[in-house]
């Protein structure tokens, strides 16, 4: 049966920057699949872990700074403990820094790029280490952004961050698919989360976002829990280097 596709049970998902939003409801998501969830966030994910656990899944645990990659190898090596093996990544940790372009500083360029790309990738590697030495492929979800696909202003370095995160998928996918290893990405519009709320305060931008984005709503993490799934699942085998957007139509408009 179809649905049996979309099934994770057995797998064990790795979600950065779980701790709230959409990252959180990716890793609720997963567990409801079936999925037992390691998470790996700077600060204590006491809801997601609640979540998963109420839904008869395993949560682990584990803390990091991601903008130092010195971690990743080691985190793996945890995630292991769970099952012995680990099967999805889910790379959707990442920050923002805006300031006019004109005058955008070295050390908020290097943050951003460091955690949302460079980051990113090299988990993305590790990660391909691990599916290939036991065998079976595996699969690796990269968080993109609108501005995969656009300019944005006032943040130079989070566009070319996410422009690059696009570009690696790619590149990832093309490497990767002879060991059977699925590498997309899924690419949120406005959602409604802490990092929108100073936007979603100003009664004036938000009507104008509002206005552009043909679902006439915010997103919600929720409106994450079907891509990831299926991305994570059987169901996305035959998928390959694709970014999806999960937009409310944004940009279709």
């Amino acid at each position: 049966m179809i649905l049996d596709n979309f099934q994770l049970g057995g797998k064990v998902a790795i979600v950065t920057g779980c701790d709230t939003g959409l990252g959180q409801g990716m890793a609720r998501a997963l567990a409801q699949a079936g999925a037992d969830v390691v998470g790996v966030n700077v600060t204590a994910p006491d809801t997601t872990a609640e979540q998963v656990r109420a839904l008869g899944r395993r949560f682990l645990d584990l803390r990091a700074n991601l903008s130092d990659i010195s971690c990743l190898d080691g985190l793996i090596e945890q995630a292991k403990t769970l099952t012995g093996r680990v099967d999805i990544l889910v790379n959707n940790a990442g920050i923002i820094r805006r300031d006019d372009a004109i005058r955008f500083s070295e050390k908020d360029w290097d943050d951003v790029i460091d955690l949302n790309l460079k980051t990113v990738f090299f988990f993305a590697q590790a990660a391909a280490r691990q599916f290939v030495a036991q065998g079976g492929g595996g699969k690796i979800i990269n968080v993109a952004s609108m501005l995969s696909f656009q300019g944005g202003v006032r943040v130079p370095s989070y566009t070319a961050s996410k422009s690059g995160v696009m570009g690696i998928t790619r590149l990832m996918a093309n490497e990767w698919a002879s060991h059977g290893i699925n590498v997309n990405a899924i690419a949120p519009g406005y959602m409604a989360t802490n990092n929108t709320a100073a936007l979603r305060a100003d009664e004036g931008r938000s009507a104008g976002i509002l206005e552009r984005i043909p679902a006439g709503r915010w997103g919600v993490p929720d409106d994450l829990a079907g891509p990831v799934v299926f991305l994570a699942s059987k169901a996305s085998d035959y998928v390959n280097g694709y970014t999806v957007a999960v937009d409310g139509g944004w940009l279709a408009r």
